[in-house]
């Protein structure tokens, strides 16, 4: 059975006790359980399968049921973070589907309850987010309790916690405070924010919390560290160029919602060192300006094209990928363990969604 079965497995498992619980709250109390089961429905589940891998990699037993249980606590708290990201970003669709907050909204709308479905919404998204980083607490606990490596992986797994946080804080607040910082500066702090937002947290964390779960050595430790944040550097700026030029049937998406959200990536950085005055001040004024048209959007797409920023970006991306690929082949891990990380890093960097 592949990872990815058997976390959903595990997951659902978990959803039916979590309903077992909410059974005597009443039908408005299960609406929030509801709202959280679902956002554990679909997706890749790329840091369930390098969490498994970072535990094989370092001598552990394919799909032992305590790898399978972090494995799937980290999927629970992905999904938190989903969720209060689509509130951040004012995203309206996540996985194809309304955003956590917007389908709140909807259902308030539609139950006929007075006030603003619109602050009902946004304040049970908030709450959804913190429910599912509570339930990805408890599942991470009942996998560990009692187990040699609890502490290491208790430590792991709040520095992942904490590291997101601020990412996303950092990448909350350049967007306001780019404009004070020195236009050199910008691409460095898009590739900091890239890198605690997203590399540590989608591929380098789940990496080590896995192989320190199996008792890794600090020598295999610090290949994966290497490897993953390499490969999460990557991955995260794949993201930003599927944020910009993804195409929406794949994505979930609208094309281009990036721009619309004004997101400062790197590719936008980039791209405004090679414009003009002029040029850059119209482009200023477009990005974050969510009723940009389809051909607006294009516009700002070629002009990153013609820049040379994507090229750029994408030859970080390779640059990073060999880099990982070079660590990987001379890492002290369990034998197989090497292909199947190979194979996780080309999924999660030449990814389409």
């Amino acid at each position: 059975m592949h990872v990815m079965e058997e976390v959903s497995q595990r997951l659902g498992r978990f959803v039916a006790d979590q309903r077992d619980v909410a059974a005597s709250t009443g039908p408005i109390a299960r609406q929030l359980f509801d709202a959280a089961a679902m956002t554990l429905t679909g997706g890749k589940r790329l840091r369930a399968q390098f969490c498994h891998t970072g535990w094989v990699a370092a001598g552990g037993e394919p799909y032992a049921e305590e790898a399978i249980a972090v494995a799937s606590s980290l999927e629970i708290f992905q999904a938190a973070a989903l969720v209060h990201d689509d509130l951040i970003d004012h995203s309206d669709t996540r996985r194809g589907r309304p955003a956590a907050h917007r389908a709140l909204e909807i259902a308030h709308r539609d139950a006929g309850w007075s006030g603003s479905s619109e602050d009902f919404g946004v304040s049970g998204a908030i709450l959804l987010g913190d429910l599912l980083v509570a339930w990805s607490d408890d599942l991470l606990e009942e996998a560990v309790a009692g187990h040699l490596h609890a502490p290491l992986v208790r430590a792991e797994y709040g520095r992942m916690r904490r590291d997101v946080t601020l990412g996303q804080f950092l990448d909350v607040a350049q967007e306001s405070a780019w404009v004070t910082q020195p236009e050199a500066e910008h691409a460095d702090r898009a590739l900091e924010i890239a890198s605690l937002k997203s590399a540590r947290y989608s591929v380098e964390q789940p990496l080590i919390i896995g192989a320190a779960l199996a008792g890794a050595t600090e020598d295999q430790r610090s290949s994966l560290r290497e490897f993953g944040h390499h490969i999460g550097i990557a991955f995260q700026l794949r993201d930003d160029v599927l944020g910009v030029f993804g195409d929406t049937a794949e994505t979930g998406k609208p094309a281009g919602d990036d721009i619309r959200e004004g997101k400062r990536t790197i590719l936008v950085a980039y791209t405004r060192e090679r414009l003009s005055p002029d040029a850059k001040d119209r482009f200023d004024e477009a990005l974050g300006d969510r009723d940009l048209s389809t051909d607006e959007v294009h516009h700002i797409q070629q002009e990153m094209q013609t820049s040379g920023a994507l090229d750029r970006v994408e030859s970080i991306i390779e640059e990073n990928a060999t880099a990982a690929l070079g660590v990987l082949a001379t890492a002290p891990l369990q034998e197989g363990a090497r292909e199947d990380l190979a194979r996780l890093a080309e999924a999660a960097i030449h990814r389409r969604a």
